[in-house]
Formats: structure tokens, sequence, C-alpha cells
């Protein structure tokens, strides 16, 4: 089918998307036991007989988990329950040691939330239905070579929050921005460190579409092994694209769960979707009802950090940056800091945000660092930046210092007393230029006969003879003044 049919198709039909978010709580230990929940272990080592279900065995539940879990909620404009209640649900999978999982159904600690997506063209309220406390399952190893599979038990009883989204979001763009704010504010409320790659915050996605202009939704189409934001807008769009051409054709769309396959770029079908029935929920015998009293969650909401809607407009009030690098700076909370950090040390805050987007960020990601781990200091950078804009060295001559700070941590203090600063004295540039003519008579006789782009040329000989130190600006207009001295003299 042409891209302009699938589109003419496309047109008559609206998608209507539900998100769902496992978020793994940064506590150091599980939820109902004292088993450590460090990733990358040897299999089968944070284990005890616990989480592992053996008899006789009673769950005790971790008081951090309650308290990420409520951080998570407030964070998200949500209801916290005074009562919640956790419940068993119950299915048999290899890495489902007890034969069901502990969660919650009816009664969760969150209810009735929302969350704010700013896209390019419009901002909008998502709503969040629910979040809810629960325990991981393990994880099913399978070798190709050899057709075994194992059964890695060390996630089991990891604490997660399970975070679900009504079905607010009509696009694979509007998921993905969705998304990566979810995972900014979880890591603002420091909550859960968001690492998709490492499984700590997974995504399912429901997907229906429905004809344009209507209410009613379309039959449910849950998507599962979504690993990365692009993959989230790779396998919707397939998605959306499939039952359009199964609706189109007279096909039924099935009730079903199915994976994205990354490689293909295309979902398939997994299994039959389950309903709760199937899980057979009933609230779990071995634990209390969890009750809350209000000064409990009073305290938890005037504990909350700054979030990023916030940040971002305490940046827009202070710092009068534009809405992109604004976005940019707060996209991670730590970059934020750091941001603010150099402008504390006295950096102007246009040119310090300049410099973290340019200069910070693009080395952190060629040395693949995290923004905790930059070799040099905010107040470096920021002292590093007042000497550029107090003129005493040139924005090329401040990159090459910083170059020199992040392979050798030196001091900008000294190594622009070193450099020797900024040749800012018009009778030594007007002496350069005057040299400059001579030493290329060629560029120079183009340049009087009107070929005004040569002074890119002139300009670059200039800045190599004096080995990047002239005032670019100041050397510009002077070389321009010593041209058009000599234009006026052959007149």
């Amino acid at each position: 089918m042409s891209r302009y049919a699938m589109e003419s198709i496309l047109e008559r039909w609206e998608p209507v998307i539900g998100l769902e978010v496992h978020a793994q709580l940064k506590t150091k230990t599980k939820i109902f036991c004292g088993c450590p929940t460090d990733f990358g272990a040897e299999p089968n080592t944070h284990v005890c007989p616990v989480c592992l279900g053996h008899p006789g065995t009673l769950p005790v539940l971790n008081r951090s988990v309650v308290r990420m879990a409520m951080s998570t909620g407030l964070g998200l404009h949500c209801t916290v329950t005074t009562e919640s209640i956790f419940a068993r649900k119950n299915y048999f999978y290899p890495d489902l040691p007890k034969g069901y999982q502990i969660s919650q159904f009816d009664k969760p600690i969150c209810t009735d939330g929302w969350l704010e997506i700013v896209l390019p063209e419009r901002t909008f309220r998502a709503g969040i239905e629910r979040v809810h406390m629960e325990e991981d399952a393990g994880k099913n190893l399978h070798d190709a070579q050899t057709g075994l599979s194992q059964v890695d038990f060390n996630r089991t009883g990891v604490p997660l929050v399970e975070i679900v989204g009504r079905p607010d979001l009509h696009s694979a763009e509007e998921a993905m921005a969705y998304l990566k704010e979810l995972r900014n504010i979880l890591r603002y409320l420091d909550v859960c460190d968001g690492n998709l790659e490492e499984g700590s915050f997974r995504c399912d996605a429901n997907v229906s579409i429905r004809p344009s202009g209507t209410k009613p939704l379309g039959t449910r189409v849950e998507v599962k092994n979504i690993n990365s934001f692009r993959n989230v807008g790779r396998a919707l769009g397939y998605e959306i694209r499939r039952q359009a051409r199964a609706l189109e054709s007279g096909e039924a769309v099935v009730l079903e769960t199915r994976l994205f396959d990354a490689d293909a770029g295309h979902t398939q079908s997994m299994r039959s979707k389950e309903e709760s029935a199937d899980y057979r929920y009933f609230p779990d015998p071995d634990l209390l009802p969890l009750r809350l009293d209000p000064d409990t969650i009073e305290e938890a909401r005037s504990a909350l950090p700054p979030l990023p809607e916030d940040v971002r407009n305490r940046f827009k009030e202070r710092y009068e940056l534009r809405p992109y690098d604004i976005g940019v700076l707060t996209d991670e909370k730590d970059l934020a800091m750091f941001f603010e950090e150099i402008v504390a040390a006295g950096s102007e805050a246009v040119a310090a945000s300049k410099w973290v987007q340019t200069e910070v960020l693009g080395r952190l990601s060629g040395d693949k660092l995290a923004i905790s781990e930059c070799p040099v200091p905010a107040a470096k950078i920021a002292r590093l930046l007042i000497h550029q804009s107090e003129g005493r060295i040139t924005g090329k001559m401040a990159k090459d210092i910083f170059d020199k700070m992040w392979r050798e941590n030196i001091d900008p203090d000294v190594a622009v007393e070193q450099i020797g600063g900024v040749i800012s004295d018009d009778t030594d540039l007007r002496r350069i230029c005057a040299e400059i003519t001579t030493q290329f008579p060629d560029e120079t006789a183009q340049f009087l006969a009107g070929k005004t782009k040569v002074m890119g040329f002139l300009m670059g000989q200039l800045m190599r003879q004096t080995k990047g130190k002239a005032d670019p600006q100041r050397a510009s207009q002077l070389l321009r003044e010593t041209l058009q001295a000599m234009d006026s003299s052959e007149e």
C-alpha cells in the first residue's frame, strides 16, 4: 500500500492509547523481605525463602516503598487513599515462584491524577487512573544455542509502582512525550532511576482505533516488549496502521496481547488478552490493609521536591530562556542543577545555557558519561565564561581552554593568564590587518573588485596569524576599514 493511500486511511480513524508503566522504586531492599535490589548480581544470589515463596514464610511491608509510592502519586496530582489493600494476582508462569503476584486491585494507594504534556503545537493534560504498589516477577533466560530455559529470581519481589494512564493519547508522538515527562517526574522525585535498558522503567501500551469523530472505543490490543522511547513510537505507529488496514478490509481486530519485534519493526501475536477475572484477584490474607492518616499524607506532600513543571516555570521567569533551551536543561534533574550552579557562580544565564548544551552535553555524549560524572566542576565553567564575557578570551580560546580543563582539570584563571588573553589593541590589530593585505594580494584585489565573500578567507588568515587571540568583532571591523581605505586610495 502506498504511503499516500495509508495516510488517507488514517484520516478516517482515530487512535486511542493508554499506557501502563512499571517503575522500579529506588529502595535498597525488596518490598516484602530484606534481599537487596542491586542490578547485575549473579543469578539467584539475591533471594531468600520469603521472595521465593517457601511454605511458612510471611511478607513484611517495606516502609520506604509506601513512602515512594505516596510521593509518586502526589507528584502526579493523585489522591492518596487513606486505606489500600494488597491482593493476590494469580497466574502460573515459571518466573513467579509463589504462583501469584502480590499487587493491588480494587483499592490502590493512589487514584485520579494527571500530568501535563508539552508539545510544540499544544499543551494538554493526560489523566492517570491509578498508581499501585506491587512486586516484580523473576526473569526467564532463554539460550538459543542449547535450547534451555532458566529462571533468575533476583528480580522477584523488587518493588514496583504501576502507573496506569487513562486513554487520553491519540498518537505515537503524544505517547512518547507522555513517557518522557513521566520518567522525568519520577527522576525529580528520586523514586526511580528511569533506566529502560536495565528494565527499571517498562511500558505496555493499550491501543485501539475508532472512526474519527466518534466516542465508543474500539477493540483494545496490548503491546508489550517496548524497551526504548524510539521503539514506543515505532511499535505504536505499526500497530495503528495494522488495525486500520484490518478494519478497512472488513476484518475484526482481536482482543489480544502482542509483542513488538524491534529488529523486524512490527508486532506479533503473543496470546489472548487476559481480563481481571482471569487473575482471580482476592485480598492477600498475609497482609493487613494499609491505613494512612491525613497527617502522614500531608507530610509526604510537604516533602516533595520541585518537579519538572516547577523548574521549567522558574527557568522561564528567572533566566528568560527560550522554551527549547528550557526543555533541554530540565530534561534531567542533575542537568538542571548543574546549569543553576554555573549561573550561581557568576555566569550569565544565556551564555551558560549555550555552553552546557553544546560543550558539556556534547563531550558527555562522546565520552558516554552522565552529568554527575562531568570532570569539570560548574564553578570552573562559570569562571571560564566570565573571562569570555569580559573580553579577556575569545570563544575559540574558551573552547581550547575547556578542552584542557576536561582532560587535565586545569584552573581556568591560570590558563587564561598563560595564554596571554585577547589582542584588542587597535594599533596591533591595524598592523596585522595591513600585513594580511600584503601577504594575500590576489584575495585583497578580489575584495576590492566587489567579491566580498573573500572577506571570510582574509579573516581566517588574520585569526590564524594571531593564533585565535584577536577579538573577532573588532578585528573584522578594522580589517574591513583597512580594505576600504585601500579602495579609496586607488580611486
